[in-house]
């Protein structure tokens, strides 16, 4: 069988998908991933897994319906070119436009994988409200063809079929996100925490995310602040990348925050796990997620988290358990939450290991990748 898995950047597919294409190699399928060019190191991961690549235009945050055409036209001729089996698509351009050149070449079997709503569904401006129903519409037109649309929360799927867009005998499938490597996110000492879970040096507080406002960075600035008045000592840092277009942190409010002296940026990297040894802490007070990778790793390597009860969010955190859970765009809470690891430090190894057992038990990147198969009808024989 011919796979072709389509995403928006080859980065995030060796990140996210890496383990999924591995089995679907394995499997013995000729797989190709389609990413846009110019990483040349995600490339050469992916193809260690068995995979051939494929490049196609993308412009992934702007408006320009030009630019759109161009990468449907681009994705029906690639499409054409390969002649694939079953297509893979995820995140939202490539869903819509993917799933779109599919059904126009003829591709037998389509998939489609929502992994968070993004900026178009939140409608709190005028701009946001017309490009929410443009965005539905196109979501209707795309998955009007597939065979099987994944969901990565229950909240998610709700808002699809209240906005119209599913149809009602649509093939709505479950992922616990895109799963996490649990032996290559091992669990890691604690920097300065004693046997008797006392901690030696000042506790660190640790957001992985792109550089979006929905991710919740501004209130994790300002609980930051809060947090630092009793506390002066407690390091708050953010590792990722700077985003363009609406809704984007840009390096100068970036710089303010880094000035006041209550954030740390790390800059972005491939690999986060030394950062994550490095911390005691996740925290993610993101407006919506499908499901939080980055939360997910932090788990997996043995550490409590701090999120929104939000969808997505709530889907990885129980309250009390392997971390806390706070209401969305309320960085006063944020920083109460925070405040207790600092107050009672043994706790951080408890809800850690918690973490652990749970990413274990429920996210093994390995176990969601099977499913996924099996919900596709994809032979794991090769």
């Amino acid at each position: 069988m011919k796979i072709v898995v389509l995403g928006n950047q080859a980065k995030a597919m060796s990140n996210f998908w890496r383990v999924l294409i591995r089995q679907m190699c394995e499997a013995g399928h000729d797989v190709v991933c389609c990413a846009p060019s110019g990483d040349a190191e995600a490339n050469a991961i992916l193809t260690s897994q068995g995979a051939r690549m494929r490049h196609y235009a993308l412009d992934r945050k702007g408006l320009n319906p030009l630019h759109d055409i161009r990468t449907l036209t681009a994705l029906a001729r690639l499409f054409r070119d390969e002649r694939p089996d079953l297509l893979f698509a995820s995140t939202i351009k490539p869903v819509i436009y993917g799933c779109m050149a599919g059904r126009l070449t003829g591709v037998p079997h389509i998939y489609a994988t929502i992994t968070g709503l993004g900026y178009a569904f939140e409608a709190d401006s005028p701009l946001k409200k017309c490009v929410n129903l443009l965005s539905r519409l196109l979501y209707r037109l795309a998955l009007s063809g597939a065979e099987g649309v994944f969901f990565q929360n229950q909240d998610d799927i709700l808002v699809f079929q209240k906005a119209g867009i599913l149809d009602r005998g649509a093939r709505i499938l479950r992922a616990r996100g895109t799963g996490v490597d649990t032996q290559r996110f091992h669990p890691t000492p604690f920097p300065g925490y004693s046997d008797e879970g006392r901690l030696t040096t000042a506790p660190v507080f640790l957001l992985i995310a792109r550089l979006l406002e929905a991710k919740g960075l501004p209130e994790y600035a300002e609980a930051a602040q809060l947090v630092k008045k009793s506390y002066p000592e407690a390091r708050f840092q953010i590792l990722g990348p700077y985003e363009q277009g609406l809704g984007s942190i840009d390096k100068s409010r970036m710089r303010q925050w880094h000035d006041s002296g209550c954030i740390e940026y790390l800059g972005e990297t491939r690999d986060v796990r030394p950062y994550i040894a490095a911390a005691h802490v996740m925290v993610l007070p993101s407006w919506r997620e499908g499901t939080p990778t980055a939360i997910m790793e932090g788990m997996s390597m043995g550490r409590a988290a701090v999120v929104t009860d939000v969808p997505g969010c709530r889907e990885v955190v129980n309250e009390g358990e392997n971390g806390f859970l706070v209401p969305r765009n309320n960085a006063r809470a944020l920083a109460e939450a925070m405040g207790k690891f600092i107050k009672q430090p043994e706790i951080i190894a408890r809800m850690g290991a918690a973490g652990r057992e749970r990413a274990l038990k429920e996210f093994d990147a390995e176990t969601v990748a099977a499913r996924i198969l099996n919900d596709m009808h994809v032979p794991v024989q090769g």
